[in-house]
């Protein structure tokens, strides 16, 4: 196996003994006094170190690590061996039951460490071999559970497994994860209404410490019986002392409860219009077409000649971020008018367009998404009657900032967008203007800036647009 490989496979940030050591600290600070202190991917041992420098009083330091090299570096590190504390044992947590761990030693424990960071997609890729077993343990519901929701971070799962077990028991975690998984380990406490006592992050500067161009955090939790106290602490550094709370309010995280509280009238849970996502094919090679000279020519970079029948214009996320909507050079091959639609009218209709289908039938095929499983032929998803209205209000969601925008039909026909792009679509030109200059308003800004967390990769979600009851609004 490879380095790159090993690091990928294994979500290999090892983290540096400084960084460790001033972890440990802070959890002096918050008076963490733990009997037994549990290291469950120890890595090369430095947090098993600092844990023995700084937990004077502790019982008992266990480290469990699958990689060979790391537990011979281990092996081989004086300064921890020096310690008859500290335990270590080769393990793989997707295989050992950490709460019969705990009932041995019947102390109050802390779990302390760096979980893999890296996802379910990206090691099944690999083929990788350090993962759970295939589950939707979220409980994701119909789409969501067979497309991009359904992929998670490693850590996320292992998280949730160790708290899980940290129920029967008063104790502490204090894991790095990045920032977007401590928030969903919060909202699966909560949805679970699982014991929880206190919670904080602390911001960790992760290109400083790993290499690593993501948000990361210290995830800080205790665990008391029958507490449930569901909100969350965020500091910008381990040395900060100043904080912002966020919490629930209807069973949705709150970014920003002082700016929320001016706009709360406007939340809603049964919203009067919905926000799609565009259109998802999986192929861009095959479905998606660029013009060069007024000749269509695709992915592959060779020149086709089908029917307009099943072409319409294409914006991007980034089109709609930076205002490029009242042309376009990409064009999209969309083969049903509803999810599920039999598309063997094409061969009628437009033979030319099926025939280059048949052409990259195997592209198309190998798509490995469940949604295109017992579909018809060269099915797509993210299309319904909506998406054929002339009119659009459309958004990216990538970006880090709300700005709508009015997307009308370029070349005499509907525009169609990438899933990156939420958007509500009208028949009428009028009806579309009045929502755009109501979405625009500093009162809808504000109400959705309280709800959008913008560390996030996909910071702006249909889930929480449509937690706008636009009707409220008032100018």
């Amino acid at each position: 196996m490879t380095v790159a490989r090993q690091k990928i496979e294994f979500g290999d940030f090892q983290t540096p003994i400084e960084l460790a050591e001033i972890i440990v600290n802070k959890l002096i600070e918050l008076n963490v006094k733990p009997d037994l202190i549990i290291e469950p991917t120890c890595g090369v041992g430095n947090f098993l170190l600092a844990a023995s420098k700084g937990f004077l009083s502790a019982k008992k330091i266990v480290g469990i690590e699958l990689n060979s090299i790391y537990l011979e570096q281990i092996k081989n590190n004086a300064s921890i061996n020096r310690d008859s504390r500290i335990i270590v044992k080769q393990g793989n947590f997707f295989d050992f039951s950490l709460s019969s761990l705990i009932s041995n030693f019947n102390e109050t424990p802390l779990i302390l460490g760096n979980f893999p960071w890296v996802t379910n997609s990206k090691q099944g890729l690999l083929a990788g071999s350090n993962l759970p077993l295939k589950s939707n343990f979220q409980n994701h519901k119909g789409l969501n559970a067979l497309t991009g929701k359904s992929n998670f971070d490693i850590s996320e799962w292992m998280l949730i497994k160790t708290i899980e077990q940290l129920q029967n028991n008063s104790s502490y975690l204090a894991m790095i994860c990045k920032t977007s998984v401590a928030r969903k380990i919060l909202n699966h406490i909560n949805k679970q209404k699982l014991n929880l006592s206190y919670c904080a992050t602390y911001g960790i500067n992760a290109k400083q410490y790993f290499n690593a161009n993501v948000e990361s955090c210290l995830l800080f939790c205790k665990f008391e019986l029958n507490k449930k106290q569901y909100f969350c602490d965020v500091f910008s550094s381990l040395n900060d002392s100043k904080y912002q709370r966020i919490g629930y309010y209807n069973k949705t995280l709150v970014r920003d409860f002082e700016l929320f509280n001016k706009v709360s009238y406007l939340f809603t849970k049964e919203n009067s219009i919905k926000w799609r996502s565009g259109i998802k094919h999986d192929c861009s090679k095959v479905m998606e077409l660029s013009k060069i000279d007024n000749i269509l020519v695709n992915g592959f970079g060779e020149t086709v000649e089908i029917e307009n029948n099943f072409v319409y214009p294409l914006l991007k996320g980034s089109d709609i971020a930076n205002n490029r909507i009242n042309q376009t050079r990409k064009y999209v091959i969309v083969t049903q008018r509803t999810v599920g639609e039999a598309t063997d009218k094409i061969k009628k209709t437009a033979p030319k367009t099926w025939k280059y289908l048949v052409k990259y039938r195997e592209y198309l095929d190998k798509r490995k998404s469940k949604v295109y499983q017992n579909k018809p032929q060269f099915s797509i998803f993210g299309v319904g009657n909506y998406s054929f209205n002339k009119y659009k209000i459309a958004v990216c969601g990538l970006y880090k900032n709300i700005d709508f925008k009015l997307i009308e039909e370029i070349e005499d026909k509907p525009v169609f967008f990438d899933d990156t792009v939420y958007f509500l679509s009208f028949n009428n030109r009028k009806e579309a203007i009045n929502y755009l200059e109501i979405l625009n308003s500093k009162k809808v800004h504000y109400f959705y800036d309280s709800l959008i967390f913008w560390d996030e990769k996909r910071p702006i979600k249909a889930s929480i647009l449509n937690k706008l009851d636009i009707n409220k609004v008032k100018f």
